[in-house]
């Protein structure tokens, strides 16, 4: 058989709309027969070298309530739990990348990125904490705490700065964002259904040579 096309999906824990991108893209990518590869990561360091100490959605807050009146029209269109906001917003992702970053190698990587995901945005939860990150891990018949600690090695905190590393050098500014085999980026939850097409070769607009 053919290889799929594969399609790189960045995202980030604190992000309303990848989110909203984790909770449908599986479905919309098996359709396309499109192969996925889940690349968690930290956002906050590309919005600190923009000069932002914040969300966007914090420092504009005009565009901070339309997000969220987004966020929940599109909850809602997608069959999705009614969106609760976590408070604090952004939260701290870091002890869920970690162990997400560790989980690449995995087969859990993706129900414990939906899992955070329900936990921030459908039940309001906190994830910043390493307790509530352990609880989500336990909760999918995992020893939490003993990925934790593989998670906090210096090893797979090195594999997470490499990972933003790599990000920053193909371009990606925010999240989510999906990458094609070609490195075409597409950005924004909005812009998931035109990355897979992409992907399979439908290609409007292509640059040629």
């Amino acid at each position: 058989m053919p290889r799929r096309p594969t399609l790189e999906f960045w995202y980030e824990f604190a992000s309303t709309y990848s989110y909203l991108a984790a909770m449908r893209i599986e479905a919309l990518a098996e359709a396309a027969e499109v192969e996925l590869r889940w690349r968690p990561f930290l956002v906050g360091p590309i919005f600190a070298a923009q000069g932002w100490n914040s969300s966007p959605f914090n420092l504009y807050p005009a565009k901070g309530r339309h997000m969220w009146r987004d966020v929940e029209r599109e909850a809602a269109r997608l069959g999705l739990p009614p969106v609760t906001r976590p408070n604090p917003f952004p939260q701290n992702s870091l002890s869920a990348t970690r162990a997400a970053t560790y989980g690449m190698d995995h087969d859990w990587l993706v129900p414990f990125s939906k899992a955070v995901y329900e936990a921030e945005f459908a039940r309001g939860q906190s994830i910043a904490e390493p307790a509530a990150v352990v609880a989500i891990l336990n909760g999918l018949g995992l020893d939490g705490t003993i990925i934790l600690k593989q998670a906090a090695a210096e090893t797979n905190k090195g594999r997470l700065r490499v990972n933003g590393e790599e990000a920053r050098s193909r371009g990606i500014f925010g999240a989510p964002t999906f990458l094609t085999g070609d490195g075409e980026l597409f950005w924004g939850n909005d812009r998931l259904e035109q990355a897979l097409a992409w992907a399979v070769g439908d290609r409007p607009g292509a640059m040629r040579e």
